[in-house]
């Protein structure tokens, strides 16, 4: 319960109906016969706390298993296992970090029409043993026991501590930035 009593409603992520994907960007010399190649997030499990009379006494928590992230797209079976391969043992180093998680610390909402808000999310990402803020802009959605989220945002490797990946003897190379996308849906908890 808030201080005006009133109890944000817990809703619960369902990744099935659901999609979070990442974006990177080849550079260097041969970039331009290079992928961008997209990583969709397969498990991850989170909830959020929403109150439609007070947004900003909500909260976001979000946990992704980092082995969970593939390749997808139009990319040859061998790129892909390459991709794949690097991604786990050279990027995130999943053995060492297996987790990503994501907690809010504050929220803001504007109401944009009923039941719907701009959504202005501070939080501590954290990422190959790092942990940032992370600012997340966001459309909320709320209809009855459904809640749905969509939005994007990017972050840098190297702020994270995370190497640079490079092949073809550094011809080329993936770009510091990332960009995430997000549809989140979520179901009320009423238990």
């Amino acid at each position: 319960m808030d201080g005006n009593g009133t109890v944000p409603v817990r809703y619960v992520i369902e990744p099935s109906l659901s999609r979070f994907q990442v974006r990177a960007f080849a550079s260097g010399m041969f970039s331009a016969f290079a992928h961008n190649p997209t990583l969709s997030v397969r498990n991850f499990s989170g909830e959020v706390q929403f109150d439609a009379d007070r947004p900003e006494a909500g909260s976001l928590q979000l946990t992704i298993q980092a082995g969970s992230l593939a390749v997808t797209g139009d990319v040859s079976e061998k790129d892909r296992r390459e991709i794949d391969r690097a991604m786990r043992a050279e990027v995130l180093e999943i053995e060492k970090h297996p987790e990503i998680s994501y907690r809010s610390r504050q929220i803001s909402a504007t109401r944009a029409a009923e039941g719907q808000y701009q959504v202005e999310i501070s939080g501590d990402l954290e990422l190959h043993g790092v942990t940032r803020n992370q600012p997340i802009r966001a459309q909320l959605r709320v209809d009855g026991d459904r809640l749905r989220a969509y939005g994007d945002f990017s972050l840098r490797q190297t702020d994270y501590q995370i190497k640079l990946v490079s092949v073809a003897g550094g011809t080329l190379k993936v770009k510091d930035e990332l960009k995430f996308s997000f549809d989140i849906a979520a179901q009320a908890d009423r238990n």
